[in-house]
């Protein structure tokens, strides 16, 4: 039997009724008043995720409004900079596995502190599951009060630059786009290609404290979360500043909840690049301080399994009706396929990279303005005509094209906006910007080539195709963002690009 269980932070209403809650706020207060050189402080671990110390704009902690009041000083020494901080992991199968073991390691430092004061010696860390049901996509109240209980003393999880989706200081999460579509998945990563779909892991990389393309679990609904919470210059919307937000830990903690769900049905990756982590490239090992000091090393491998690192979850079922994807009997009925009801076929969880081929893109780059932005991709008609070909003599022998719509390169200067995108006015889906910034900085790890989305249109081009109105030479595009773009800020996208990818049984 696991000797900690992590449960729901919904219970007695997300209030202080709640004592894991309580708990957690009292600790969180323990850690925050360390200084930000001390490995157990709640400063250190935020900055283990990301940190700003200088410079006059978001999210620069110098320049975040308190509380909490960030300190950007006494700074640790360089080799302790250069050992912990700046390790997290995103647009990379590295991405569950990683946090994972951030959760740990700071679970290990509020239990102590926790223990300290008093309090449970199994305390565990509560999640946000924004998808339950009822008052759940809204943060805990726990979170928005100023006091504790007591009505004094000041509250530790209150959060003034936390400002919601409509930045407006409402703070919850939209249900759509937010949605558990990736529990679907059954592929952990995609293949090792420049248009390899990314899988519910994330695509093969290196350390990658900031990358390309996100992992499916880590754009819906890890990306948009960020986002949503945070809002305008909210710390949450970046990841150099949203570990110094409590409400990070609940929400990477649903994350790793909708992972170890995800594992009661499907395999993670068996190669030992990902079984080792970065350090079998020779490059930064995964690591966290623990309390007194010791250093705690590790893999994925070692995250694989919630039993073996004595942690379970109170609830690892889906809590929303998932959106289910067509099988591929009902799509080939649809196409108007004979004899295929008792076809037991569901459509396959392929790599994008291994059966693709480029079919058409824009012309130049776009950029998003406040009122969006639209554009054409021409289409090849020698590669493209597979396409309608594909639909037109779809069969159980001949399985239909899927199609896949591409957003290269996209850079800016802020990650707090979701952009909708559309293709010949049908809604291909949203994607949040979320390490759009790192992502787009020369001097980064990734080298400034911005992030990169890939969404499935295949449904969109069936209905075009059936209502015969499938252009053989071009596809319109609108992309338009959710929140106000500034006028001293720019999004552009370096190429939309549409791919087909062959089926096979």
């Amino acid at each position: 039997m696991a000797k900690f269980t992590r449960k729901n932070a919904w219970e007695y209403n997300g209030t202080f009724d709640n004592q894991d809650l309580l708990w957690y706020a009292k600790a969180v207060g323990v850690m925050q008043s360390r200084t930000l050189n001390d490995e157990n402080s709640w400063w250190f671990f935020a900055a283990m995720h990301g940190e700003q110390m200088g410079g006059s704009k978001f999210p620069n902690w110098n320049v975040l409004p308190g509380p909490p009041n960030v300190p950007t000083s006494p700074l640790p020494d360089p080799d302790t900079m250069k050992k912990y901080w700046n390790q997290c992991q995103h647009q990379s199968w590295y991405f569950a596995p990683w946090h994972r073991g951030y959760l740990i390691a700071l679970e290990e430092q509020i239990r102590q502190a926790v223990i300290s004061l008093g309090g449970p010696a199994d305390w565990a860390l509560p999640y946000w599951n924004y998808l339950g049901s009822g008052d759940q996509y809204k943060i805990p109240p726990a979170f928005t009060q100023k006091t504790l209980p007591d009505g004094k003393t000041p509250n530790p999880l209150y959060v003034t630059a936390r400002y919601g989706p409509k930045s407006d200081g409402n703070v919850y999460v939209q249900i759509p786009p937010l949605s558990e579509a990736c529990q679907g998945n059954t592929i952990y990563t995609g293949s090792n290609s420049a248009t390899s779909k990314p899988g519910y892991g994330g695509p093969e990389t290196r350390f990658s404290h900031d990358g390309a393309t996100s992992g499916n679990l880590e754009s819906n609904p890890h990306n948009l979360v960020h986002v949503q919470v945070g809002g305008n210059d909210g710390i949450m919307s970046d990841p150099d500043s949203a570990g110094l937000d409590p409400i990070f830990y609940l929400h990477h903690c649903n994350i790793d909840r909708m992972w170890a769900a995800w594992n009661v049905k499907n395999s993670n990756p068996i190669n030992p690049l990902w079984l080792g982590g970065p350090a079998l490239y020779g490059e930064r090992e995964f690591i966290m301080p623990l309390p007194d000091n010791k250093a705690w090393v590790y893999t994925p491998e070692e995250m694989t399994s919630l039993a073996k690192l004595d942690y379970t979850y109170d609830d690892l079922e889906p809590t929303t009706a998932p959106l289910v994807e067509k099988t591929l009997s009902q799509r080939l009925t649809k196409l108007g396929a004979q004899s295929v009801e008792t076809e037991n076929l569901q459509e396959q969880d392929m790599d994008l990279g291994d059966n693709s081929e480029l079919v058409g893109a824009n012309t130049g780059q776009v950029q998003i303005d406040g009122s969006g932005a639209k554009t054409t991709v021409k289409l090849e008609s020698s590669s493209w005509k597979n396409v309608p070909n594909s639909l037109m003599k779809a069969s159980v022998s001949n399985l239909p094209d899927q199609v896949y719509l591409q957003l290269e390169n996209v850079k800016g200067t802020r990650d707090a906006n979701i952009l909708s995108v559309s293709v010949n006015h049908q809604l291909a889906g949203h994607v949040s910007l979320f390490g759009l910034r790192n992502a787009s900085d020369k001097d980064g790890h990734n080298g400034g080539t911005g992030l990169t989305f890939i969404l499935n249109i295949t449904d969109i081009i069936d209905n075009l195709f059936i209502n015969n109105q499938l252009d053989i030479n071009s596809l319109d595009v609108t992309i338009l963002p959710d929140n106000v773009v500034p006028s001293d800020e720019k999004i552009t996208v370096g190429r939309v690009s549409i791919y087909r990818e062959e089926q096979k049984l």
